[in-house]
Order: structure tokens, then C-alpha cells, then sequence
């Protein structure tokens, strides 16, 4: 007796088809898998067997056999535990079969027979729906994530009784559905906005910068004066969220077991902010069994950093490579991995270890070397990599004691849309080029052109500051988004200067 059914695995942050195919023949009861499972695939048999007698079916206590196709590929995951137990049912009769190669399976089974969600779940219909397969089986906690794959017909169960009820009778079950102009208008608030900050003027101007062109920055403050809190606020005015970079995201965090329940959609920009205790592969993924790390699962929003120099410096070194191409690709011996990371990067540390260097109301107590060392725990390439150095002094009595002043994250968000926008049509002819901070040299000298002015101050600034080359490119691209939000077609020696003013940490005296 013989059976087909189909599942789906997750390979990276992308999925493919799996074909379940079950061999049951007269022999010695044993039960084998094959086609490269690993544990988790493996035990599987142990639950599909609780779970059929309890669902009221036969299990088969004959010489069964079950094949992963393609067999060459390491699965992975509990998701194959419905297929495998409707596989069984169908190689016994005891289903239907003859819709089985319409419909994708995936579900872990409780030993009573109910299913549980897993992992990957958007990932694994929309391969579906690219390989023309008609529906979907899932998990009723993983119904509308699979819905998101529009034109799929889906199904959420919970049991395998109700599975093989659907199997035989489909048309007696609702599909599930989802309304994504509703599920960006319920999920895209912030619960925090801009106009909380009390003060720091120029360090909000620096952030609308930063959020209208992609650009990475670094917070340099004492204690208390507001670094953590501004970072948490770029997510709210950075620009909308569109489908499909909603869509890649959620596909990151639901491979990774981290989508929120009842969250069939990350409709709002990511904001991660590890420890700093975390390690290179926690960071930037990996381990025996890769998994994506931190700079994905901040793909399209921010990754926050606070207490840089408290990271080790090994951890610190792996991010230079995603900041600059925008993926991390994670190689073995069997396999290699690439996994999206087009992030903005904020980090935040202290001007020194206690805190109050160059603070008019506190006295620092660290000695120039000490300082040195400290600062030395951040390598130049990696601060070359962040376009925006902006100081965050203490926020005077009479600001935190006043009302807040400042715009809105809507107001500068709006802003901030309408300069990405400019910026798009800029483009438009390099298609995976689509913010200011991600132009590499050909497009610095198409689209950064200086007056004479302007290039008296860069090689000033260059020659006293003591700028690399990166550094000087990073301030062109700043200069072109601050012109691009005054809605300026040229760089002038104004937008220059500002950009100049944000790369305090290159300025070879900041700590005389």
C-alpha cells in the first residue's frame, strides 16, 4: 500500500516542497523514516501513532516505511507530523486520497490527536502557491499567517480528525481569509511618538536625517540623557511599511518562532535590541542548525545597540560585513545560508566609563588613557560604516520640567515619506537601489555633485579631521538626504556642513 501527501521545510527564510511518501507492507512491525530527518522528524512516529489511535483511526502494525523527497536535503521541524499521520490514514484507506496532491500539510500533533502551530508557515505558502498547488492544511493558529499567501485556498484545523474530515468533504469547511488593508491599519500604530522627547533639538533633527535616508548613527551621551529613549522612537518615523517588505519580514520572525500570536503580519518596522552579552552567531545567526540572528530579525527596521563598547569586540567586527552588503551569509559544510539584513543601525555609548565626560554638571573621574581605551574598544572601520556621529548632552531642568516641544513622529513621518519618495524616482533606474545610504561610488558621483564651496569645506574638514575615504563618501550621501528633505536638488555648502557636523567622532581633539 502507498501513499503521497505533501509538506512543505524552511531552507534560510525561504521554503520548498516536501513529498511524504509512505511504503506499508506485510512484515515485522517497524516503523523507518528516511530522507535525511533529524530528531525532531524522527520522534515524530512515536506521536503519530498516540495520535491516530486516539483520533479513532487504525494505526497500521505493519512494516511501514516513510520517504522525505527531495532526500538529499536535511528536514528539520514538527511540521511533519500531520502529513506523515494523513499519509498512513490514506496508504490504509481509513481517508480519502483522492484530493491529497491538492493540499500542503503541515502541523505538530499533540498524542491526543490535536495540532499544534509551527514554524515557517508564510514562508512554506507562498513556495505553494509559486509551485501552482491549490490549498493549504494548517494549524488554526497558523491559518491566517498561511492566508497572507493570496490565491491560496487555506484551511485551519484542529486535529486530525478534522483533517480527515476535510479530506473527505472540503467543501463543508470555511477557508480562511484575511483583509490586509485592515491588518496594516489595526497593526501599523506605535504605542511611543517623537513628541515625548523633551529637548535635544538637534539630535531629533539627526534622526529625521538618519530615517529619511537609511542611514546608520551612533549616540554619545552621558547616562540619563535620553539615547535609549530617542532609538526606540526611529521605528515610528521611519517611512510606511509596504506589503512586501511586511511580508519579508514576517517570514523571518515566523521561521524564527518569534511572530507574535494572533499576528498574522509585522506590519510595523522591527526594533531588536540585544544585550551585549550576545554572541557573534546570536548576532548575526548561525549555530550547529542556522538560524537567522539579530541584524535579521531587524531586516527593514532597527537594530539597537546600547552600551557599544561593552560588546565584545569579536561580535562587534562580524556586523561590518552586513552593514555593507545587507545579508549575512552563513556557510557549512553541507550548506550556505544567506539571510536578508538591510537594517539601520543605531548604537549608543558613554563619551567615557563613567559616564560624565565633557558634562558641565558632573566631574568626570577617568584619565585621558582611560578614555583612549575605552573609545578603542569600537575599531574605526566599524565606526566608518555609521554615516551619523551626534553628541546627546543632559537635558537641561528647564526642558524636562516644560511641555514637549517638539513635531510629531506622524508630522516627521510624513516628512520622511515624501523624501524617500524623491529618492525612489532618483532612482527608479537601479532597481535594488532605494535610499541614499545604500549608494556606492558609481552613484556618489552621478548623484552628489558639489559646488566649489563645498569642496573647500570637505577638504578642510578631511585635512584636520583626518577622514578616510569611507568617511568622506558617508558625508556626501548625508549632505544629498539633507538637500533631499529641504526638497533641494543641489548640495550646497549648508547641507555639507550639517553632514560634517555629524561625525563627532572623528574629530581628531573631541577629547582635549
Amino acid at each position: 500500500m502507498l501513499s503521497r501527501t505533501i509538506s512543505g521545510a524552511v531552507l534560510g527564510i525561504d521554503a520548498y516542497m516536501v513529498d511524504v511518501e509512505i511504503s506499508i507492507d506485510n512484515g515485522l512491525a517497524n516503523l523507518s523514516t528516511v530522507g535525511l530527518p533529524d530528531n525532531a522528524v524522527k520522534e515524530s512516529t512515536f506521536r503519530v501513532e498516540a495520535a491516530i489511535k486516539h483520533s479513532g483511526f487504525t494505526f497500521p502494525y505493519k512494516r511501514v516505511t516513510i520517504n522525505l523527497a527531495p532526500a538529499d536535503v536535511r528536514k528539520e521541524g514538527s511540521a511533519f507530523d500531520l502529513p506523515i499521520a494523513i499519509g498512513l490514514l490514506a496508504a490504509t484507506e481509513q481517508v480519502d486520497s483522492r484530493l491529497l496532491g491538492q493540499f500542503v500539510l503541515l502541523g505538530e500533533l499533540s498524542l491526543d490527536g490535536s495540532l499544534r502551530p509551527v514554524r515557517g508557515v508564510l514562508s512554506m505558502a507562498l513556495a505553494a502557491r509559486k509551485k501552482g498547488i491549490k490549498g493549504m492544511m494548517v494549524p488554526n493558529e497558523n491559518a491566517h499567517e498561511a492566508a497572507m499567501a493570496e490565491g491560496l485556498d487555506v484551511y485551519g484545523v484542529a486535529s486530525l480528525s478534522e483533517a480527515a474530515s476535510l479530506l473527505d468533504n472540503p467543501g463543508a469547511s470555511a477557508r480562511s481569509t484575511v483583509d490586509m488593508v485592515a491588518l496594516f491599519d489595526n497593526a501599523s500604530d506605535y504605542p511611543i511618538d517623537f513628541a515625548d522627547v523633551k529637548g535635544q533639538h538637534h539630535v531629533k533633527r539627526a534622526m529625521e536625517v538618519a530615517a529619511a535616508g537609511a542611514h546608520n548613527l551612533i549616540l554619545v551621551g552621558p547616562q540619563g540623557s535620553g539615547k535609549t529613549m530617542l532609538a526606540t522612537r526611529l521605528p515610528t518615523i521611519m517611512p510606511d511599511l509596504t506589503v512586501d517588505e511586511a511580508l519579508e519580514a514576517t517570514k523571518i520572525h515566523s521561521v524564527s518562532g518569534l511572530l507574535p500570536p494572533n499576528t498574522p503580519l509585522i506590519a510595523t518596522r522591527p526594533f531588536r535590541a540585544p544585550h551585549h552579552t550576545i554572541s557573534d552567531a546570536g548576532l548575526i545567526g548561525g549555530g550547529a542548525h542556522p538560524r537567522p540572528g539579530e541584524v535579521s530579525l531587524a531586516h527593514h527596521g532597527v537594530l539597537f545597540l546600547d552600551e557599544l563598547p561593552e560588546f565584545k569586540k569579536n561580535v562587534l567586527e562580524v556586523m561590518r560585513q552586513p552593514l555593507e552588503d545587507g545579508s549575512v551569509t552563513i556557510a557549512r559544510a553541507a550548506i550556505s545560508l544567506t539571510y536578508p539584513a538591510r537594517l539601520t543601525l543605531v548604537a549608543a555609548m558613554n563619551p567615557c566609563p563613567c559616564g560624565y565626560y565633557g558634562d558641565n554638571h558632573h566631574d568626570c573621574q577617568c584619565v585621558s588613557p582611560q578614555i583612549q581605551r575605552y573609545m578603542s574598544k569600537v575599531s574605526g572601520p566599524l565606526l566608518d560604516r555609521i554615516d551619523l556621529h551626534v553628541e546627546v548632552p543632559a537635558v537641561p531642568y528647564k526642558d524636562l520640567a516644560g511641555e514637549p516641544t517638539g513635531d510629531s513622529s506622524a508630522l516627521i513621518r510624513s516628512r520622511v515619506n515624501e523624501t524617500r519618495s524623491r529618492q525612489r524616482h532618483r532612482f527608479k533606474a537601479s532597481p535594488k537601489l532605494h535610499c541614499n545610504a545604500h549608494m556606492e561610488s558609481q552613484e556618489i558621483r552621478t548623484h552628489c555633485p558639489i559646488d566649489a564651496g563645498s569642496h573647500d569645506l570637505l577638504r578642510e574638514a578631511i585635512t584636520k579631521l583626518g577622514l578616510s575615504a569611507r568617511a568622506y563618501d558617508r558625508i556626501l550621501k548625508v549632505s544629498r538626504t539633507i538637500a533631499d528633505l529641504e526638497g533641494s536638488d543641489r548640495i550646497n555648502s549648508g547641507h555639507v556642513g550639517e553632514a560634517i557636523q555629524y561625525r563627532t567622532l572623528d574629530r581628531a581633539l573631541w577629547l582635549s
